[in-house]
């Protein structure tokens, strides 16, 4: 009886370090939150711009290399969609890239995920709603970001700025912006959005300038650097000759 019964306590006890085990979190150089506006300013068209965009971060070469040359060689990243106080999801879950076919399956998910608002814009309730996934994502990250971008200002839901610094507060080390327009919305993304120690704010002038710019910005988050100036000012300048080249080729097609 005796044995049986520590027979029975070995168990409990090994059950209980195996599930602790099976839970333990994944270390990874960075955990990365993509929050992507999509609300009603943003046409379907330009929807497609802004996903397309992401989805070519993750299928370019460049940034896995930058990826594997970490101390871990390993990030884990999520997309958020949000729009109005009360709609924001979570269209791609956390994924872990260790691989560059790994980078490779999260631009599909992101491709394949539906726009789920087009609504008002709340950039300070798609914070709220991000940080509470850190905690439960099962990874630990050396450095926890969110990137926040969008062609507008707050004009519904949670105050941008104090949701910023209650993240920071929460633990997350920096939040980053990528702002689809022109200075001003740069400087209100500046003054709203952007917190943390090294964290920056990119533009693209235009969404044709998007997908430069957001490769530029998630390969920067991914080695923990910023921008020069200088490179902020040539994405800007392209999506213009961009935008300029478009315009011609539809004149002259008219």
């Amino acid at each position: 009886m005796r044995s049986l019964m520590f027979a029975v306590l070995v168990g409990i006890v090994a059950l209980g370090f195996g599930g602790q085990y099976a839970s333990a979190a994944v270390d990874v150089d960075l955990e990365l939150s993509l929050l992507s506006d999509v609300s009603g300013s943003m046409s379907t068209a330009e929807f497609d711009l802004v996903r397309n965009g992401y989805a070519a971060a993750f299928n370019n070469a460049a940034t896995w290399t930058k990826i594997s040359q970490g101390t871990l060689g390993k990030i884990a990243v999520n997309l958020v969609y949000w729009s109005g106080a009360n709609q924001q999801s979570e269209v791609v879950p956390w994924t872990l890239i260790d691989s560059f076919a790994a980078a490779q399956a999260f631009a599909t998910a992101v491709t394949n995920a539906a726009r789920p608002f087009s609504g008002n814009t709340a950039p300070g309730s798609a914070i709220n709603f991000d940080v509470p996934l850190f905690a439960s994502n099962n990874y630990d990250g050396t450095r926890q970001v969110i990137d926040v971008s969008g062609d507008g200002s707050q004009n519904e839901g949670a105050n941008t700025a104090t949701a910023r610094d209650d993240a920071l507060t929460a633990g997350i080390d920096q939040i980053n912006g990528l702002a689809i327009g022109d200075a001003t919305l740069v400087a209100w993304y500046n003054a709203n959005v952007k917190g943390g120690a090294g964290a920056f704010v990119s533009q693209a002038s235009t969404f044709a300038a998007f997908e430069a710019a957001v490769l530029e910005k998630i390969q920067i988050e991914v080695v923990g650097g910023v921008p020069e100036p200088a490179t902020i000012v040539i994405w800007s300048l392209l999506g213009t000759f961009a935008t300029l080249f478009v315009l011609k080729r539809k004149s002259k097609a008219a």
